[in-house]
């Protein structure tokens, strides 16, 4: 039996497909009793209002909001995701949205975009469905040495840097590229932009390579007491000019722009 074996919560023993609108009830419960991880949660969340208070008037969408809170922070959003579940407003598939044109203020995505499998797709119909000014906001894994480090060797998710941007299979969670983020904004970026020159990259933030880790994220146990979540915040903070080669995540902002 491995380390992770041992460490691991009795929820995450009881998940047999990752895939099922169950896997993302049980994530839900998960973040809602870790108090660190939803406190993590909760500073993500804090960069998603930090964006819809400076974008236009419009829908604000939530793709992906299978274990998602959002809504209680942000009562307007539409939450949506591949099943229905009951925190779900829409049922969508994020290749082909049901907005209309030029509708939506904000698109939040929390750790999404590297599930979805036909990307170029994926942002032409962000593309049209954003009201001009208006953005959308993700936050992703991130390739760092330390984020690749963690996320080859102890991720069940693949990590491969040499991908094209298609992902194989129509698996909700178990299909999915942590690396593809990293490959589209910063390997490609100069293909994201000629594709889309709507689409300004607003900002590419790495952050956080501490605080999930501690957490236990979903699958175990969290290592640290609660208490000390805001030490922990604050050596990140210290450590922020190194979060180039340290970040696990990055905030990945994008504003629609029609000349």
């Amino acid at each position: 039996m491995s380390l992770i074996d041992i460490l691991k919560l009795p929820e995450a023993k009881l998940i047999q497909d990752l895939d099922s609108p169950d896997t993302a009830a049980i994530h839900k419960k998960i973040i809602q009793k870790k108090v660190f991880l939803k406190k993590l949660y909760l500073d993500f969340y804090s960069e998603f209002k930090q964006a819809l208070a400076k974008a236009p008037k419009g829908l604000s969408v939530e793709i992906g909001s299978g274990s998602s809170f959002l809504k209680e922070l942000v009562p307007e959003v539409i939450t949506t995701d591949l099943f229905a579940m009951p925190n779900i407003d829409i049922v969508l598939s994020g290749t082909a949205l049901p907005f209309k044109d030029n509708s939506v203020s904000v698109f939040f995505l929390q750790n999404v975009l590297h599930h979805i499998q036909d990307p170029i797709t994926f942002f032409h119909e962000i593309k049209r469905c954003l009201i001009n000014k208006g953005i959308i906001i993700m936050i992703e894994p991130y390739n760092s040495l330390w984020g690749r480090f963690i996320y080859k060797y102890f991720h069940h998710e693949s990590f491969d840097v040499k991908a094209k941007w298609e992902l194989n299979g129509q698996g909700r969670l178990t299909d999915a590229n942590s690396a593809l983020p990293w490959i589209i904004f910063f390997r490609d970026r100069a293909t994201f932009e000629k594709l889309f020159p709507e689409l300004r990259i607003q900002r590419l933030v790495p952050h956080t390579p501490l605080r999930y880790l501690l957490s236990g994220g979903l699958s175990i146990i969290q290592l640290i007491p609660s208490s000390m979540y805001n030490i922990v915040k604050g050596v990140e903070t210290i450590l922020s000019p190194l979060n180039k080669y340290l970040g696990m995540f990055i905030t990945i902002e994008l504003e629609k722009n029609m000349l």
